[in-house]
């Protein structure tokens, strides 16, 4: 392979890719072996530290060599699966990790070999995230996690879970987490199906009891677990409403698909409504791509929310006018069966499935509600809201 000491550029990186395909063929080569190599060559994330799946190179980069390896017919590392991993653990252990916990953890979850799920929400600590209750109390050699987590996708695939955890209820509900990352197959996890509105059993809840973490499974200091938090969950809402997608694809996608097909439905007043939506979600689509790039960089901002409150929304729209255009067929709902899912495709599902799954938007990965303060306070510079549990001890709340 080509070595440089500086970070490569276009030309160098497209040459490295070619050396590479050239020492493992994607159709010879077994695919856990191929991705493990992939990142031990860089060129898993360029824009990464070498040593840890990438060679320094500016994060545009990126783009171009994922499109070479997918031509190349190179396997893929389960992203769609992995979202949690991928978008959200992997950034927040580069940033918070020590070195050991970027060797231990980065190579395994890039290549897809872990799953990764996050344990942040609970029954009652949703939109108020910082008044987690799950405790994290220090006995010799561990901590010992206790506790309810809930909406947690992936749980019942995942090895690892990033959790947030209160290991100081003496102080204010900001100051007194910490953040972990549990083994998810350790005595005392337990996850727990939650079926949803339709039929599936796609989120779980998990228990914790008595679960023991050690302490080099802490990220950050103690006590810092709302700063390591809050960066994971930038990350999330770009992962959410950004990334780099087709044009016309997702749910403007099956709504333009239903209005070409069924001419016999057209009006002048559903044509302006079609077009407005397909307009505003192309415009979110390339602002998602940009936000995208920053992430990639690691320089995810509160502009993410915001995307994710303009996807979920077109989502929302989109869905309910296709169910519209469907007439008495959009009242049958074929399926209502309990399964488990893997992956969701959201394109080959029923309207109605859409329908129902898209109201979960404007909940999942931070309220609508929540992020709006957040563009408000954080965007756009406006005044916080007044807070009257700002300086009350967590353990002295209401609950």
């Amino acid at each position: 392979m080509t070595t440089t000491d500086s970070p490569p550029d276009a030309a160098a990186l497209a040459q490295r890719v070619e050396e590479f395909l050239a020492e493992h063929d994607p159709s010879t080569t077994e695919p856990a072996e191929f991705l493990r190599e992939r990142f031990a060559a860089g060129l898993a994330w360029v824009h990464y530290p070498a040593g840890l799946g990438g060679l320094g190179a500016a994060n545009g980069l990126q783009t171009a060599v994922d499109a070479a390896f997918e031509q190349a017919g190179a396997p893929e590392n389960r992203p769609r699966l992995n979202v949690i991993g991928l978008g959200m653990a992997a950034p927040t252990i580069l940033r918070f990790g020590t070195e050991e916990q970027h060797r231990r953890w980065l190579p395994s979850l890039w290549t897809g070999e872990d799953i990764w799920c996050q344990l942040f929400s609970e029954p009652g600590a949703g939109s108020d995230l910082a008044g987690v209750g799950t405790s994290a109390v220090w006995d010799g050699d561990a901590w010992v996690l206790n506790g309810q987590k809930v909406w947690t996708s992936m749980a019942h695939h995942a090895r690892w879970g990033i959790i947030l955890a209160r290991t100081d209820p003496e102080a204010v509900k900001h100051r007194g987490l910490s953040y972990f990352v549990v083994d998810m197959t350790a005595p005392g996890v337990e996850v727990r199906g939650l079926r949803q509105i339709t039929g599936e059993a796609e989120f779980n809840e998990v228990f914790l009891t008595d679960v023991r973490v050690p302490d080099d499974q802490r990220l950050g200091e103690v006590g810092q677990g709302w700063a390591v938090a809050q960066y994971t969950l930038m990350n999330e809402r770009v992962a959410i409403g950004g990334g780099t997608l087709p044009r016309e694809s997702g749910a403007v996608g099956a709504l333009a698909a239903r209005w070409r097909e069924h001419p016999e439905t057209h009006t002048p007043g559903l044509h302006e409504r079609v077009l407005r939506l397909w307009v505003e979600t192309e415009a979110a689509r390339l602002t998602a791509e940009r936000l995208g790039q920053q992430q990639a960089a690691g320089q995810p901002g509160p502009e993410g929310s915001g995307v994710k409150i303009t996807y979920a929304r077109l989502n929302q729209e989109c869905s309910s006018l296709e169910l519209e255009l469907r007439g008495e067929d959009g009242l049958r709902y074929p399926d209502y069966s309990e399964r488990r899912p893997e992956v969701e495709d959201y394109g080959s599902r029923d309207a109605g499935w859409r329908y129902l799954r898209f109201r979960a938007n404007s909940i999942e990965g931070g309220t609508s509600e929540i992020l709006r303060n957040v563009v408000a306070e954080r965007v756009l510079g406006l005044p916080a809201e007044a807070r009257a549990d700002k300086d009350v001890p967590w353990k002295d709340l209401p609950r």
